[in-house]
């Protein structure tokens, strides 16, 4: 079964009604429910979606999702070991000329050491890395 990346902002964005891409998440979500996979993120990922959560909706919707991404039989949260931070940091500091956040960069070397080649997300750095973003 393929698997793919869950990022923060397709989160935000299902979870946010006044988000941009509310409704081509929404859209991508009801098609992801009749063909499910494995979806994969990690804390870096959990962390962010979180804390935008509580800041610009509720502690509430915070709660609910953390709730749900804990709990779903479907989302698996890839452990990051030291070495892994380690290369996740590397990666960062090799594409210095791009704007890619540290927590970007972990997720590239999850999806890659996991061979995932789509994500969940709105992040245009994912397709910059060559992931198919849906």
């Amino acid at each position: 079964m393929e698997s793919i990346f869950l990022d923060s902002s397709f989160i935000i964005a299902l979870e946010d009604a006044d988000d941009q891409n509310h409704e081509t998440a929404a859209a991508s979500w009801e098609s992801f429910k009749k063909n499910p996979r494995k979806l994969i993120t990690t804390a870096y990922i959990f962390d962010e979606t979180i804390t935008f959560l509580k800041r610009r909706i509720s502690y509430d919707k915070a709660a609910k999702v953390g709730r749900l991404l804990l709990s779903s039989p479907l989302v698996e949260m890839a452990h990051i070991s030291e070495e892994d931070f380690k290369q996740g940091w590397a990666l960062f500091l090799n594409y210095h000329d791009k704007d890619f956040s540290f927590t970007d960069c972990v997720s590239f070397l999850v999806m890659k050491q996991q061979r995932i080649k789509k994500a969940f997300t709105f992040d245009r750095h994912f397709k910059q890395m060559g992931f198919v973003v849906v």
